[in-house]
C-alpha cells in the first residue's frame, strides 16, 4: 500500500541514488563533446570513493575529503590521458585497463577501512521551508551536493551552449584537425576536459562512501560508472538529458529496496537487476534510431589526435 510517508521517502532517496551519477556522468559528458571516449569511470570513481572516505576518517573533515577525491580522480584520469593523448593508446582499450586498474588499487587501498564509518554527509536545514508539509520533506532536506549537481548540470550546459570555451570544446570534438588548423591547443585542451572527468568521476565515488553509504565496501559502485557512461548516449551528450536519465535510473535503483514495502510481490532479485535491465532496454531502444544517437555525438569521439 502506497502511503504519503513511503512515497515520500522514495522520491527522497532517488535523488541521493541519482547525485553520483548525475556529477559522474557530466563529467563524462564534457570529456566527450571534446572527442575523448574514457571507459575508466568504474574506476575513477572506486578510487574516489576509497580516498574520500579514508581521508575523511584520518582528516575528521568531510570537505577535505571530497576535495583529495577529485585529485584521486583527476590522478587516474591523468594517466588515461597520458597514455590516450600523448602515446595515442586505443582510447576503449586504455579505459577499460583504467577500470581494472581501479578496481585493484581501491581494494589494496581500502583493506585497513572494513568496518568503519563516518558521520554521513549532513543535511541542510532550511528555516521555514524544510518544515513545510510534503514539500518540506522532498525538497529542502538533502545535502549540498544534491543541489550541487543540479547547479552542475546547469552550469554545464551553459558553458558548452553559451560560452566561447564550449564552443571550443564543441568544435575539437567534432573536428580536431579543423580546430588545430585555426589556432586551438587541441590536445591541451583535452587534457583538460579528460581531468574535470577524473575530478567529477571521484566526487561521484565519493558521495557513495561519505553520503549513501558511510562506510567503504569494496566494490560498492556496483556498475555505477557504466550506468553513468550510458546515460551520457542517453541523454544524446545533452546536459539536461543527463538529469533526467540519473533520476529515472535513481528511481529504478531505489525501487528495489521499497518495492516490498509497495507490496509490489516480485523477486528481490529481480528488483535488484532493474537498474542495469532498464540501462540495457533504454539503449537499444535509443540505438534502433541511428538519427537519434547521432544527433549531438561528437563526430571525433574516440579518434585519436596526433598535432602535424
Amino acid at each position: 500500500m502506497m502511503t504519503t510517508e513511503l512515497l515520500i521517502a522514495f522520491l527522497a532517496s532517488t535523488a541521493g541514488a541519482a547525485t553520483p551519477l548525475v556529477v559522474a556522468s557530466m563529467g563524462e559528458l564534457v570529456t566527450e563533446r571534446s572527442g575523448v571516449l574514457n571507459l575508466g569511470m568504474e574506476g575513477m570513481m572506486l578510487v574516489g570513493a576509497v580516498v574520500g572516505f579514508g581521508v575523511t576518517l584520518g582528516s575528521g573533515s568531510m570537505v577535505i575529503g571530497l576535495l583529495a577525491a577529485a585529485a584521486a580522480g583527476m590522478a587516474m584520469a591523468l594517466v588515461f590521458g597520458f597514455l590516450a593523448l600523448t602515446l595515442q593508446t586505443n582510447q576503449v582499450a586504455t579505459g577499460l585497463a583504467l577500470t581494472l586498474f581501479g578496481i585493484g588499487v581501491s581494494a589494496f587501498l581500502g583493506r585497513g577501512f572494513v568496518g568503519q564509518t563516518v558521520q554521513p554527509m549532513p543535511h541542510l536545514h532550511l528555516p521555514v521551508l524544510s518544515e513545510l508539509p510534503f514539500i518540506g520533506p522532498l525538497l529542502f532536506r538533502f545535502d549540498a551536493m544534491v543541489y550541487a549537481s543540479v547547479l552542475l548540470v546547469l552550469a554545464i550546459g551553459w558553458m558548452l551552449a553559451r560560452t566561447r570555451l564550449g564552443l571550443i570544446i564543441r568544435a575539437v570534438g567534432e573536428s580536431p584537425h579543423s580546430a588545430h588548423a585555426i589556432g586551438f591547443p587541441v590536445i591541451g585542451l583535452r587534457y583538460g576536459t579528460v581531468l574535470f572527468g577524473g575530478a567529477l568521476a571521484g566526487l561521484g565515488g565519493a558521495y557513495l562512501s561519505l553520503a549513501l553509504t558511510p562506510m567503504w565496501v569494496e566494490g560498492m559502485t556496483a556498475g555505477r560508472g557504466w550506468i553513468a557512461l550510458a546515460q551520457v548516449v542517453f541523454a544524446t551528450w545533452k546536459p539536461r538529458g543527463v538529469l533526467i536519465g540519473a533520476y529515472l535510473f535513481g528511481g529504478v535503483t531505489v525501487l528495489q529496496f521499497h518495492g516490498q514495502g509497495m507490496g509490489l510481490a516480485i523477486p528481490s532479485e529481480f528488483l535488484s537487476m532493474l537498474p542495469y535491465l532498464a540501462t540495457i532496454v533504454v539503449l537499444v531502444i535509443i540505438c534502433r534510431n541511428p538519427q537519434t544517437i547521432l544527433l549531438n555525438k561528437p563526430m571525433s569521439l574516440g579518434q585519436n589526435f596526433k598535432p602535424d
